[in-house]
Order: C-alpha cells, then sequence, then structure tokens
C-alpha cells in the first residue's frame, strides 16, 4: 500500500488495515510523517513534533504487539497530535503561551491516557490559539495556523490544528476542547466534522470536577464512523471526575444508519434576528435543508422560547470568573501578566471584579436556557443552526470588528450564535455546509436533545452520505 493510499484511508478502514496486518505501523507512521513534512509548512497546524526515529521506534513496538496477538484497540499504531491545551506526559505542553513554553507535563490528562490506551502513539501536538481564547489560531510561540483551504485566510479556533490537521490528511483523527464554538467552529471553516458532546461525556480534568464546566472535550474527523470511533475510545466514566457520564462508550461504534422519515428539525437561523451575520453565511447554510428534507425530515424555521442577550451576558460571566479563578495567583505580577495577550488580561479583568451573586444569577439565566432548549425538544427532534456568522477572515486580523454591519464589542461576540448551545449543555455536531463563491468552507450545527450524542451522529452521518463534501471537495494542497 503507497504512502499516498495509507494517509487517503478513514479512520475505520486504517484501523482495519493494521489489525489485519495489511499494512504495518512503521508504513503508517512513516506515510503520515512524510504527508506532515510535506504540508505542515503550508499551514502550521501541527506543533512540537517528535523526532521521527523515537515515533519510529513506538511504531515497530506496535508491530511487535500485533505478531503477539496483543491488538491493544481501535487506534493501534495511529499517529495522534494532542490539541496544545491537553497535558502530555514529556511532550511540550504550551497552550499557546510564552507562560509554558518550557511545560513538560509529567502525567497524560485522562483523554491522552485513553488514546495511548487504545494504541495511539503520539506524535506532537496542534496548534491553538493562547489559552484557548478566541476562534482565530495564533500565539506567540508557534505562530500561525492557516486554514487548509485558503492560506491567506484563519482556519479558525481553538482547535484549528486539529481541523487543519484532519482536513489534510496529516493525522487520522484529531481531538479537541469546546467553550464558545472550538470544536464546532475550525471543522465549519476546513470542510470537516467537530463534535462538542454533553457535559461529561468526555471526562474532563479542567481546573474543578464538580461545578458544570461550560468547556467540553470531543472529536474531529473527516467521516461520522471515524468520529463515533474516537468518541467511542475518549469518552466514558472516570472516578476522577465524578459527574462524567456512565454510558458504555462502546455503544458510539456500533451502526450509524437509521431511517429519518418524519424527524423533525427546527432551523434557528438568526434566532430571529437576534444574531448579526456576513452576507451569504445564512443563505448558504439554509441551501442544506433541502439534504434533511430529501432523508424525509420535516424542516421549518423555529424559535428559541428565550432572549439570546442575557444568555450572552451571562456566558461572560462565567467564563470570565473560571478564567480568573484559573490565572488568579499570576496575574498580579506584572511580569508574567505582560506575557498574556490582551484579551485574556480582560477576561481575567472581569472575572476579578464578578461578584458571588452574579455568578449565582449567571447560572440561573444558564438554566432557564436550558430550561427552553428542552421546550424546544418537545416539539423538533433536532435543531440545526449555522456554525459560524462570517466566512474564515484574513488570517492577519485578530478579530472581526463588524458582523453583518454591527459593531463587536468583545473579541468573542462575532461567535454568539454558538453559545445558547454551549450554554444549553447539549450535543452539537458541526458537518459541512457547502463553500461560497470565493471556495471557502462553512458549516451548520447538529444539535440534539441532552445526551444525544448517538442520534446527532446517525442523523450527521445520513446527512453526510447524501453530500460527501469532504470527499468531493479536499482542499487544493493536497493535489498541489
Amino acid at each position: 500500500m503507497s504512502a499516498s493510499n495509507i494517509v487517503n484511508l478513514d479512520a475505520i478502514a486504517l484501523a482495519r488495515a493494521i489489525k489485519t496486518k495489511q499494512v504495518s505501523c512503521v508504513e503508517v507512521m512513516n506515510a503520515y510523517l512524510d504527508q506532515i513534512e510535506r504540508l505542515n509548512p503550508h499551514v502550521n497546524a501541527i506543533v512540537s513534533i517528535q523526532p521521527r526515529e523515537r515515533l519510529i521506534e513506538q511504531a515497530k513496538d506496535r508491530d511487535s504487539q500485533l505478531a503477539r496477538g496483543d491488538y491493544l484497540g481501535a487506534m493501534h499504531g495511529f499517529p495522534h497530535a494532542v490539541k496544545d491545551l491537553e497535558p502530555t506526559r514529556g511532550i511540550r505542553t504550551t497552550k499557546g503561551s510564552p507562560l509554558f513554553k518550557n511545560f513538560f507535563p509529567r502525567d497524560d490528562s485522562i483523554l491522552v491516557e485513553r488514546i495511548r490506551s487504545a494504541g495511539g502513539i503520539i506524535i506532537g501536538k496542534t496548534n491553538v490559539p493562547e489559552f484557548g481564547l478566541g476562534s482565530q489560531t495564533y500565539n506567540p510561540v508557534f505562530g500561525t495556523t492557516l486554514n487548509a483551504y485558503n492560506q491567506s485566510k484563519t482556519c479558525g479556533g481553538s482547535s484549528g490544528g486539529a481541523a487543519v490537521a484532519v482536513a489534510l490528511e496529516m493525522v487520522p483523527v484529531a481531538d479537541g476542547s469546546d467553550n464558545g464554538g472550538s470544536l464546532r467552529n475550525p471543522a465549519a471553516w476546513n470542510n470537516v466534522f467537530g463534535f462538542r458532546t454533553s457535559p461529561g461525556r468526555v471526562p474532563s480534568q479542567f481546573y474543578e470536577v464538580f461545578l458544570p464546566s461550560i468547556s467540553v472535550h470531543g472529536p474531529m474527523a473527516r467521516t461520522v464512523p471515524d468520529l463515533a470511533m474516537l468518541l467511542s475510545v475518549i469518552a466514558g466514566y472516570d472516578p476522577r471526575t465524578p459527574l462524567s457520564i456512565r454510558q458504555d462508550a462502546a455503544e458510539f461504534a456500533g451502526p450509524l444508519e437509521r431511517d429519518f422519515k418524519g424527524a423533525r428539525i427546527g432551523w434557528v437561523g438568526d434566532f430571529g434576528g437576534q444574531i448579526p451575520f456576513d452576507p451569504g453565511v445564512l443563505e448558504l447554510c439554509e441551501r442544506s435543508l433541502k439534504v434533511f428534507e430529501a432523508l424525509g425530515c420535516s424542516v421549518e424555521t423555529a424559535s428559541l422560547d428565550h432572549p439570546i442577550e442575557p444568555v450572552w451576558q451571562s456566558w461572560l460571566t462565567l467564563r470570565g470568573w473560571q478564567i480568573a479563578s484559573e490565572f488568579r495567583a499570576i496575574f498580579p505580577d506584572p511580569a508574567q501578566r505582560a506575557l498574556m495577550k490582551p484579551e485574556l488580561q480582560w477576561e481575567i479583568e472581569n472575572g476579578l471584579k464578578t461578584t458571588a451573586m452574579e455568578v449565582a444569577i449567571a447560572s440561573r439565566v444558564r438554566t432557564a436556557c436550558y430550561q427552553a432548549v428542552l421546550r424546544f425538544f418537545e416539539k423538533y427532534d433536532f435543531m440545526i443552526a449555522p456554525a459560524s456568522q462570517v466566512f474564515p477572515f484574513d488570517a492577519t486580523i485578530h478579530w472581526p470588528k463588524e458582523v453583518g454591519g454591527v459593531s463587536m464589542d468583545t473579541y468573542h461576540r462575532w461567535m454568539q450564535v454558538m453559545i445558547p448551545i454551549s450554554m444549553s449543555g447539549c450535543p452539537a455536531l458541526s458537518v459541512p455546509a457547502g463553500f461560497n463563491g470565493s471556495g471557502l468552507p462553512m458549516g451548520i450545527q447538529i444539535v440534539g436533545p441532552n445526551h444525544a450524542e448517538m442520534a446527532c451522529m446517525q442523523l450527521a452521518h445520513a446527512y453526510d452520505q447524501a453530500t460527501n463534501w469532504v470527499t468531493n471537495r479536499p482542499p487544493p494542497l493536497l493535489s498541489s
């Protein structure tokens, strides 16, 4: 099997080829490292890449294990690059910040433990914005990650490096995390699939394990079965995170085929005019609704029985409070503060001023948002929403100052369409929706009720079978 054929395989087929010894783990590793050497200089998606000889030795170990009949799991021999917010034992984890540029964690996170246990080989990290803040992947440690389809444009973020690495076949699958759209927006802008899961679905060791987190982990992939495979590896209960979900993650590796005749879909669009969009975004997303109708779904314009602005303000309060709690010890030090980008300083300053009563009120608004979403799902089986308010913008711009003629008052207001879904805690799967006249990708979110990850993947799989955006519109770099 040639190197180009190896990286062309979807993850499910690659796992089968490794398990049946049609291809060795060493051949797989060499093929992916060659692909990275060829394409990564154009986009800067994978960072802290480990020495080839060390990775080949690990691949040889995987081949030896297989020869003994010791198959570790679905990712046996897979080269995998971990998002650079996630601790990786012995591999530099910078979080995109000069404060951590020489940080080598002693331990893996739970997610990385599970990837290694399933046979994955950690080859490096995927690039992120500084501390994952903002949906534009640039930082002073590694620089900017560029869009897989147009290297003058941003790839999104904060899982931007992950999305580009998947789109350009530099890794079979990727992990990511999502607070305000960090899995969904970069997936939309690089024509791949990104899955924001329910809180607790993937055990997340952030900085506190009892209070319900807005940030969650999830998978990225070029196909929905590949997405489901990685979710089956990283999901499942862990006692170190007491609120993690106890459902057997192996269920996600099951069949995704399902009849959607009669399924009810509510299209929320701009949430009744409450959220601005740049020209062409809504129109492109709306065209994808015909695919769901062809699958037998009933689709209608819908609304959420709750105003969006209070949800946005409560998200700002909770986000700033959580970020400030993380950095409160070092922020007073002028030397360390000077190494933080302005947006991070702004978040910390807001969080430090937040009172306990303001946090409690924001949490009640979040509860009211969830209850409104529950009422929505009494009428509909799925919610469909755009996965961004703008098309990929110039990679030299930190963030859009205006969207649809409306001035943006924060560095992330242009991602507001993501926030009601983040605050609801519902799973949301970003799927490709096509390209504009300039060849820039866009996506939509398939949102399901609480803990309905399997249903989201089943609908996304049926949609992908009908559209084949990833196969039909590969990035031009792949053939250059």
